[in-house]
């Protein structure tokens, strides 16, 4: 059996390069290391807030009469200017006759009065009639002419309050309630339909211990559509909205507050939605929560140590979005200033 000589440069450069790949591999597990910080994070407490509109506005009748039809129903989408409803009074119709009755009148007289103003204006030519009785009759013509003027303003004023009737959308709009029916008989001035007509938004109603920690211009996280834990998700998922308004007056140990928040024009008013509400800030230590793995029922992290990995069991609390992912706190099992592996590890 014959030996090969290997040059002693030659053996160092095979035993680095053997080394390479575990110094690669090293320096790739230092760069997923992760050191526990106590970090100050929001504290948030979870409410209910309902969709309000910043406008309601009610479509009233402008005569009073008998509801002969109704367009609409609740949650139907209406233009400003559309007809909702048909109010009729029987008695425009009588009206009506009346004064178109009154106007053949009057002008009958009319003509009676032109043909007397002509006929004074011939004797007067032939010198048989006076000049008083050709202002007579001059006169005589000009009432006729106003009074038939009138009597047909009379009638356009019929005219124009059977139009009325119509019961027109006062706004663009959702249509809320109509309280109204076909045969209803209504005044001037009742509602026939509230129409929803302004942006939508979120009322919160807050205990008074927390009057003091909402501000206006501050920050809260809407939930998704629904009032369950399950529907509405969590405060890493949430959406953000902004606090626009904050009353001044306590009610009922309660203090009320709006919110504006994109996506609301499919949601129906008054309906709740949970809402989290930052009230103060509390120093937590939390983790990536890719950092953190479940087997049977425990979560465990890994705890890097001077003896190598070591897993330790530990207890979660809440999450929140962080500056590089989802990052979830840690109640117990780790303490500031341990180094934990992330997933990479």
């Amino acid at each position: 059996m014959s030996l090969r000589f290997i040059p002693p440069a030659a053996a160092l450069a095979a035993a680095m390069a053997a080394l390479l790949p575990v110094a690669g591999a090293t320096q790739t597990a230092r760069a997923a290391d992760f050191t526990v910080r106590s970090v100050e994070v929001p504290e948030l407490k979870g409410v209910f807030g309902e969709v309000k509109s910043r406008t309601v506005v009610p479509a009233r009748a402008r005569i009073g009469g008998t509801v002969r039809a109704v367009s609409v129903s609740e949650g139907d989408s209406v233009k400003e200017g559309d007809e909702i409803a048909l109010v009729v009074d029987d008695k425009n119709a009588l009206t009506l006759n009346a004064a178109d009755a009154k106007i053949k009148e009057l002008k009958s007289q009319l003509e009676n009065a032109r043909t007397e103003l002509d006929r004074a204006q011939q004797l007067l030519a032939r010198g048989v009639a006076s000049q008083a009785r050709l202002d007579t009759s001059k006169t005589q013509f000009d009432v006729a002419t106003n009074q038939v003027t009138a009597a047909e303003a009379d009638r356009a004023v019929i005219l124009q309050r059977a139009r009325e009737g119509a019961v027109i959308a006062p706004a663009d709009g959702r249509v809320l309630t109509v309280p109204v029916t076909p045969g209803s008989v209504v005044l001037a001035g009742d509602e026939i339909a509230r129409v929803a007509s302004g942006p939508y938004y979120l009322r919160l109603s807050l205990p008074e211990r927390h009057a003091t920690s909402i501000r206006e211009g501050g920050t809260v996280r809407i939930g998704e559509r629904g009032i369950s834990q399950d529907k509405a998700g969590t405060p890493a998922t949430a959406r953000p909205g902004r606090i626009v308004k904050v009353y001044p007056e306590i009610s009922g140990g309660r203090v009320m507050a709006d919110v504006e928040v994109d996506g609301l024009g499919t949601y129906f008013v008054n309906e709740r939605t949970l809402v989290w509400v930052e009230i103060g800030k509390r120093a937590v230590l939390a983790v990536p929560a890719g950092a953190v793995r479940t087997a049977h029922g425990i979560d465990y992290v890994t705890l890097v140590t001077a003896r190598g990995p070591l897993d330790v069991p530990v207890i979660l609390g809440a999450r929140f979005p962080g500056d590089d992912g989802e990052r979830v706190e840690i109640l117990t099992g780790l303490k500031d200033g341990d180094v934990i592996a992330t997933a990479g590890r």
